[in-house]
């Protein structure tokens, strides 16, 4: 494996390579004023971090898309009235070791937000300690730092509401489809399209830095499908015209922004109806597994506390937490959700 370090290196090569053109090994040592050998250790760190690096005998290399990398500036642009209140704490990285544990290291240093956005990441979180599958310029991978005044017993139904404002800032963008799976994953056509990971630092009683990690497939590399030890989709794979990432980095950043200080002030309690709306497996029969619990009902969708109530034959019951297994696959309409 490559050493992290190195990684700042490969961006001139990313940004040649970027127009889907061939390029032969001699231009580009010549352009990079680099070795031939340096060439090819640098093509194979590419393919290391997950991106497709076409080679063909007499033509060079180049990538099988064109790639457009996330720009800060670009995004920013994108804030509007926004782009003031995070000029100064947004990070868009090459290469981290996750984008969650960038953000909590600025929180511990004393910021109260802060907005980190990576191109790939080696040590990407998920949910119960799983991987997510990071590759170069494929995704978003998403960090915010965002501090509650209220302590952490005013979070309850934190996850579900991100949740909610990840779909609508996907709407923002044209995209259709999306459903969400309690008790925060975000799915297109059955299929799991992103993803959610909040990390608290607070008391009961003070102030909560929270920092929350949204994982978006846009253009999921085949190669990285060995990876990944579940049912999965991408944005390119359910939209005619390529993905602008930039785009909808910033239509994330304004719905988390409107959609916190919402949830601040009211509570998930606002956001209860607009949940149960886009829940895809409400009305179907599901499993709830919770250790090496299991249990069988109806989910009804949630309640304003963001439990789901599950009927059972022996009554309603209230769960706070555990996983979904769905006895059947949720049904999707063109344009939404089926509920």
């Amino acid at each position: 494996m490559f050493l992290l370090g190195l990684v700042m290196d490969l961006r001139p090569l990313v940004s040649i390579l970027s127009d889907g053109g061939f390029h032969s090994g001699q231009a580009l040592s010549v352009e990079l004023g680099v070795t031939r050998t340096l060439v090819v250790r640098q093509v194979e760190q590419l393919r290391e971090m997950g991106i497709e690096v076409h080679s063909v005998t007499g033509k060079g290399y180049r990538l099988p898309y064109v790639l457009e990398l996330i720009a800060k500036d670009d995004v920013l642009a994108q804030l509007g009235d926004s782009e003031p209140y995070w000029k100064t704490g947004f990070d868009v990285l090459f290469s981290t070791g996750s984008t969650n544990a960038d953000a909590m290291a600025k929180g511990q240093a004393g910021a109260s937000r802060y907005l980190c956005i990576a191109e790939h990441q080696s040590a990407g979180k998920g949910r119960r300690g799983k991987a997510w599958v990071s590759p170069l310029g494929a995704n978003i991978s998403l960090s915010m730092l965002w501090t509650f005044e209220a302590g952490m017993a005013a979070l309850e139904g934190l996850s579900l509401v991100v949740a909610i404002l990840v779909v609508d800032a996907l709407k923002s963008c044209g995209y259709k489809g999306m459903g969400v799976k309690w008790p925060n994953d975000i799915l297109l056509d059955a299929s799991k399209l992103a993803g959610i990971l909040i990390e608290i630092n607070g008391d009961a009683a003070g102030p909560c830095k929270v920092v929350i990690g949204i994982g978006i497939n846009v253009r999921m590399p085949a190669s990285s499908a060995e990876s990944i030890d579940q049912r999965y989709t991408d944005l390119a794979s359910n939209s005619e015209t390529i993905p602008d990432r930039n785009r909808i980095a910033a239509s994330l950043v304004l719905s988390l922004q409107a959609g916190l200080a919402e949830f601040a002030s009211s509570g998930f309690e606002a956001f209860q109806q607009r949940w149960n709306a886009v829940d895809v497996y409400k009305g179907r029969v599901v499993d709830i597994v919770s250790g090496t619990n299991r249990q069988r009902g109806v989910s009804l969708g949630v309640n304003g506390s963001a439990a789901l109530l599950l009927q059972t034959d022996s009554g309603v019951l209230r769960i706070s937490g555990g996983e979904i297994t769905p006895s059947l696959r949720p049904v999707f309409e063109e344009g939404g959700v089926n509920a």
